[in-house]
């Protein structure tokens, strides 16, 4: 589902539409980035069970609807360490429930996991999920792989050298069929991205 509000960082806002994803089965489902309307995810959960709330990272269009959509539906949130310093903006008498650790295996209603890659950069808790869903294998990749290239860096707490080792030693060594479910925006393959990395690279964004 897509969700519309504000994201705000160095003294700048900006209207955006932010991807939700909502994995799971008629009984429970799990929650990547809950952003901007806890109301309307909610609606699109109905009665099934959360199991977990996850922030790829820590910006606020990604988390702005995360504590009231967890309050809601009585569930977790998680987010990587790394990123709390960006959570505590928007939430500073509240902590995420739980933390996420490169490696790391996050359960999915019904059976199988979904894998977190650390991959800093856009920011220094980012992070991907991957794992096989229907007997093919996703990605969420949050803000830090687009269709078209790279998430945004030149901000706070962003690198582009950062960003550009994560897609490459995390991202690009995943099977080139691997479809991407991005943060914002269409979908794209790790096959697709791949072939312009060195593009990215030498335009330097």
């Amino acid at each position: 589902m897509i969700t519309r509000g504000d994201f705000t960082l160095d003294g700048q806002t900006f209207t955006v539409d932010n991807n939700v994803w909502l994995v799971g089965n008629d009984q429970e489902v799990l929650v990547i980035d809950a952003a901007h309307d806890p109301s309307v995810i909610a609606a699109a959960v109905g009665a099934r069970v959360v199991t977990s709330i996850i922030a790829t990272h820590g910006h606020n269009d990604h988390i702005n609807a995360a504590a009231e959509l967890a309050d809601l539906v009585r569930a977790p949130i998680a987010l990587h360490p790394a990123d709390v310093m960006l959570w505590r903006t928007i939430y500073p008498h509240r902590a995420p429930d739980r933390s996420l650790a490169d490696g790391q295996l996050v359960a999915l209603p019904g059976g199988g996991s979904l894998r977190v890659l650390h991959t800093p950069g856009h920011s220094p808790g980012g992070i991907c999920l991957f794992g096989e869903l229907t007997g093919e294998p996703v990605l969420f990749s949050g803000d830090t792989l687009f269709r078209g290239g790279p998430g945004a860096t030149g901000r706070s707490y962003s690198d582009f050298p950062t960003i550009l080792a994560s897609i490459r030693t995390k991202l690009l060594i995943l099977p080139a069929n691997t479809v991407v479910h991005t943060g914002h925006g269409d979908d794209t393959t790790i096959g697709e991205e791949g072939v312009d990395y060195d593009d990215w690279v030498r335009r330097g964004r």
